[in-house]
């Protein structure tokens, strides 16, 4: 029997450590927490101590009889959960519910999984953190009261099954407010005027080489020009058709531009949407595999990358020397900037307690181990490479030049200005290797300019043109640039953008369209009810303060009780009034009657919800609710629906219903079998089952607090529990 035991999380990190401490330690996985708040009740005490009743889940009572046999005779324990304060409870539960207190209990923090961050956090044990196990705590109340007793009031009002929360729901208010702001957009007309120019060649020919400037100003009057109609449009060209142009004004620069730091958890989220399309949960899936370590050949298994979730961009000394050494050796000397770069991270309420999202080593190039990676691992770790490896090299150097030229109309005597930009790359720098992707098209036009001099003459190459354009509304958030503006807003932490972006699509909030979130009608009635009600809840800055205060408790700074009352009491009062004056509304949707063309909205009847005209009793036309899951029919490659037998029970069923009966009770889910690449659907208690062949198993999940935040968790249960 091993005299040291060691307990983390996963069964993967709990390989990938035991390799590097050796046969003196037995490693143990928990599979995420193994206690928590019950379901179907509150489970905090309401005489104002906020005191939580922790029960210990059915399904980890046999986890926690394997973890006790594993200590038997053991003389050292140590709790290795994750570097983080969700990592920090989890251990501070393991002590609470397996009646540590009596043993030597240690608690070891890495941030990556490597032999060297290993021994030297065994080499450097600590005890657990009580202000990072209260701020967890708190944070998990919280979302326990809001949750328990804000979702109720949505049943009753709205219908059942939804939900709020302490951070989702200001997500969902950001969404609503730019949807507002879009619909509520007027369009306003404006008119470009592009001129093509030339130089003149010595014998008055005109070049073959040829440039677009842009008129932009009126000589002598203040600001730019703006052009409203065809009108005044036509009026300009007519007056330039036998205009002379002359160069006015040439601007010349040297401009660098920086390389991105290594990226924090929103960063990479929001770099993977853009460049690999990855939703923020694929991301974070994918990055805990990369984490947790790997079978990298001899090598054997290995975290690849440092703790996925972090606010901080700063980089260990060490790192950044290999990263240096690899840039020399790789790109030459040349590519280095003259001394190591530093990062600041400009987040709001940004915790730095850990490094930057970054190779546990550079020199594990990704072309070198890619045999050993699937398909996203590859793609996903690539990417976090080269932000890091760029992220020391050299600035990229361009040739700004900017063209100012006038074009003197005879029949005014008006003189236009036009404008031309040209950019040309003098040296690569850190481009060679990775660019920062972008949320908008918003570069500026550049073109390749011939050498131009101040006062020579240029050639019309074709007569003017005119271009009618609309100023364009606010773009809708994808979910990179929500997790964006959630974390320039300091709103919820690292941990919480993926699952809160998840819950609010399949609560049906939000819909995804062309990459871009769309508030659904429910969303907007739900985000209404919770703005007349509870202005503080989904209030930006109040959600950005409460954050604040976690922080404050994590530091010992602030007693979490009086904190936990500050909030409750107000919205204790709030929510007695909601309860009192709000009338029950009808959940409206995008879908109109058949027969009256009224709007269609949801109702609940003996076999559950279905759709009726709002025109009623006038109009009693019905109809059902189609509720797609996304997954292909496995016979004729239809849509699944969610449907309703005469009984009241759920079923799955082709919707090219009665050409395809195909149908099952169980759900589908969208991962195919991996023996048959069949239809596999859900099986209790989290088991899979192929509806073609006899393949069962088990769906691959991460552990709790991998997947999912306290109030992600929150809002599971208490839709559980309606």
């Amino acid at each position: 029997m091993a005299k040291n035991v060691v307990i983390v999380e996963s069964p993967a990190k709990a390989r990938t450590i035991g390799r590097f401490l050796g046969r003196d330690y037995t490693v143990e996985a928990s599979l995420g927490h193994i206690r928590d708040l019950p379901n179907g009740k509150l489970g905090v005490s309401e005489d104002g101590a906020f005191v939580p009743e922790y029960v210990i889940p059915k399904e980890k009572r046999k986890v926690i009889k394997a973890l006790n046999d594993a200590l038997k005779g053991a003389s050292n324990v140590y709790l290795a959960t994750d570097p983080d304060r969700e990592g920090e409870a989890i251990a501070w539960h393991l002590m609470q519910a397996m009646k540590l207190g009596g043993m030597a209990v240690s608690r070891v923090v890495f941030h990556e999984i490597t032999e060297t961050a290993i021994k030297d956090a065994f080499a450097n044990p600590r005890k657990i953190d009580e202000g990072l196990v209260n701020a967890q705590q708190t944070r998990r109340i919280l979302d326990r009261l809001v949750g328990y007793k804000l979702s109720p009031l949505l049943w009753k009002k709205i219908r059942g099954g939804l939900s709020a929360g302490r951070v989702q729901s200001p997500a969902l208010r950001m969404l609503v407010d730019r949807e507002r702001e879009i619909d509520a957009f007027q369009a306003k007309e404006y008119w470009r005027i592009l001129a093509e120019l030339s130089k003149r060649s010595g014998n008055g020919a005109k070049q073959r080489a040829a440039f677009t400037a842009r008129l932009i100003a009126e000589k002598g009057v203040k600001g730019t020009l703006e052009v409203g109609d065809e009108a005044q449009a036509q009026a300009i060209t007519g007056d330039l058709e036998r205009a002379s142009f002359t160069v006015a004004a040439v601007r010349q620069r040297e401009n660098q531009r920086k390389p991105a730091a290594p990226f924090t958890t929103s960063t990479l989220q929001q770099e993977a949407f853009r460049k690999l399309r990855f939703a923020a949960r694929r991301t974070m899936a994918v990055a805990q595999q990369l984490y947790e370590g790997l079978s990298i050949g001899a090598e054997g298994s290995v975290g690849l990358i440092t703790y996925m979730r972090t606010d901080s961009v700063t980089v260990s000394q060490g790192a950044v020397q290999e990263t240096r050494a690899f840039v020399k050796e790789r790109f030459g000397a040349g590519s280095l900037p003259s001394s190591p770069r530093q990062y600041k991270t400009k987040a709001k309420n940004a915790q730095e307690a850990h490094e930057a999202v970054r190779p546990t080593s550079v020199w594990r190039d990704p072309e070198a181990i890619k045999q050993h990676l699937n398909r996203d691992q590859l793609r996903l770790y690539e990417l976090i490479w080269k932000r890091m490896v760029a992220s020391q090299m050299a600035n990229a150097v361009f040739d700004s030049t900017t063209v100012d030229i006038d074009g003197s109309g005879p029949a005014s005597g008006k003189t236009y200005v036009f404008q031309v930009k040209g950019q040309v790359q003098k040296f690569a720098g850190f481009l060679v290797l990775y660019s920062e992707g972008k949320d908008t098209d918003d570069e500026e036009e550049t073109e390749a300019l011939p050498q131009l001099v101040k006062g020579e003459g240029l050639d019309l190459v074709k007569p003017l043109h005119k271009e009618q354009k609309f100023t364009q509304p606010p773009p809708r958030y994808t979910e990179a640039s929500l997790v964006k503006a959630l974390e320039e807003n300091g709103i919820g932490r690292p941990s919480t953008y993926a699952p809160i972006i998840t819950t609010i699509q399949e609560r049906g909030y939000v819909k995804k369209e062309s990459n871009a979130l769309k508030p659904q009608p429910l969303g907007m009635i739900v985000n209404d009810l919770l703005r007349d009600s509870f202005a503080d809840i989904i209030d930006l800055q109040f959600t950005a303060r409460m954050e604040e205060g976690l922080d404050e408790i994590a530091r010992g700074e602030k007693e979490w009780t009086p904190f936990l009352k500050e909030f409750n009491d107000p919205f204790e009062a709030a929510l007695e009034k909601a309860n009192a004056s709000l009338a029950k509304v009808d959940e409206p949707t995008d879908e109109t009657c058949d027969v009256c063309s009224k709007p269609m909205v949801v109702k609940k009847g003996r076999f559950g919800l279905f759709l009726a005209c709002s025109g009623y009793p006038e109009c009693k036309n019905t109809k059902p609710i189609v509720v797609k899951t996304g997954v292909p029919c496995p016979e004729c490659g239809g849509d699944l629906l969610q449907r309703k037998s005469r009984k009241g029970k759920t079923f799955y069923g082709c919707g090219n219903y009665p050409k395809c009966t195909f149908a099952t009770n169980l759900r589908p889910i969208p991962e195919p079998c991996p023996e048959c690449k069949g239809l596999l659907t859900a099986f209790p208690r989290g088991g899979v089952r192929c509806a073609r062949c006899d393949y069962k198993g088990r769906r691959p999940r991460p552990r709790d607090s991998e997947a999912q935040t306290e109030e992600s968790r929150e809002t599971e249960a208490v839709a559980a529990g309606e």
